[in-house]
């Protein structure tokens, strides 16, 4: 059976960037000016409050790249890519980073996406005692048992790769839906089994939660992130897409550079108000592509298999009714021009 603890709505988008507007933080790099005929434009930019959301913008805040292009960014905290979608739909935010389970809404039709920015192959399910379950070979053990997650994101999608190593579905667990502090408030006082979740909330569950254990299992397809905006917006903003991506590449060559993981763990646990040595271990969570793996991964197809095995296993999963066209929905010409210039 699924409880719903929180549904989104049209009407809670307003809610939502009301609360987000609380911790919003203009940031402005002290760099060069842009060209003279380069107008400036200020970017409302969704992000949730972990290193895979924020790696790349920030150093392009900081590094002085998205001021190069005209563009002031200021920045957004959301819990999930449902809420930013909403209030991209309300009007309150222009460009969002987007987990996995929200590229769902890209393939049916609610954004657009224009720039990649990590890719990783395994999922994690977080358990207590109470689970059972003590391994991936004993997942069936979830059966009957109490389970979080957050419909519509990368949680859900842990969740029913994690069911399916185990030969369940849905149906099998009792089905807690809730927004990812629930969750931790939730695995922390013992009223849930098990939950999967995403970080900072994973790391926040196994600090507070002493006999949690955090598995990883391998998938059948790939969890990607990307950048966003709503179709209306990539019609009528094409040039600023393109300064945006060409500031964002930029700094994706840079941070996604081993020796500078330091450096933009450093820029992400600032924003955050974070320990920066326990946000390190962030770095391990996905694969971060640079400009040029984005530009040979185009050229060779690889960056368009990804995308068409994730819109599969959408497919698969009943979120998705059919096969979409990428080109409806990933800006792969974008990329192209951005990249080349």
């Amino acid at each position: 059976m699924k409880w719903n603890l929180k549904k989104l709505t049209a009407l809670s988008a307003a809610a939502v960037m009301a609360m987000s507007s609380m911790t919003a933080f203009a940031q402005e790099a002290e760099t060069e000016a842009p060209a003279a005929d380069v107008e400036t434009v200020q970017l409302n930019v969704a992000y949730m409050p972990n290193y895979a959301s924020l790696w790349s913008v920030l150093t392009g805040i900081d590094q002085g790249f998205f001021a190069e292009e005209g563009l002031e960014i200021k920045l957004w905290e959301f819990a999930d890519g449902p809420s930013e979608i909403a209030a991209m739909e309300g009007g309150s935010i222009d460009l969002a980073y987007i987990g996995h389970g929200a590229h769902k809404l890209c393939i049916n039709g609610q954004a657009k996406i224009f720039a990649p920015s990590s890719v990783h192959s395994t999922d994690r399910i977080i358990v207590l005692p109470s689970s059972e379950v003590t391994s991936v070979d004993d997942i069936a053990n979830l059966k009957g048992k109490k389970v979080a997650y957050n419909a519509g994101s990368s949680s859900e999608t842990a969740l029913n790769g994690a069911l399916a190593a185990g030969g369940l579905t849905l149906e099998d667990i009792e089905a807690y839906e809730m927004d990812a502090t629930n969750m931790v408030a939730a695995m922390a006082s013992g009223s849930v089994d098990a939950c999967t979740a995403w970080n900072p909330y994973s790391n926040q569950i196994m600090e507070m939660s002493e006999d949690a254990v955090e598995l990883e299992f391998a998938t059948d397809s790939v969890n990607l992130s990307s950048w966003i905006c709503l179709p209306q917006y990539a019609e009528e903003n094409r040039d600023i897409l393109l300064r945006f991506s060409r500031a964002l590449y930029k700094s994706m060559e840079y941070a996604s550079q081993e020796e500078n993981w330091d450096y933009a763990v450093g820029l992400y646990a600032k924003q955050c108000a974070k320990d920066k040595e326990a946000c390190l271990v962030e770095t391990g969570d996905a694969t971060w592509f640079s400009a040029d793996d984005v530009r040979t991964g185009i050229e060779d197809n690889t960056m368009q298999d990804y995308y068409q095995r994730q819109q599969e296993m959408f497919i698969e999963s009943g979120d998705v009714e059919g096969e979409v066209p990428l080109e409806d929905y990933v800006m792969f010409d974008l990329m192209k021009e951005a990249l080349a210039e």
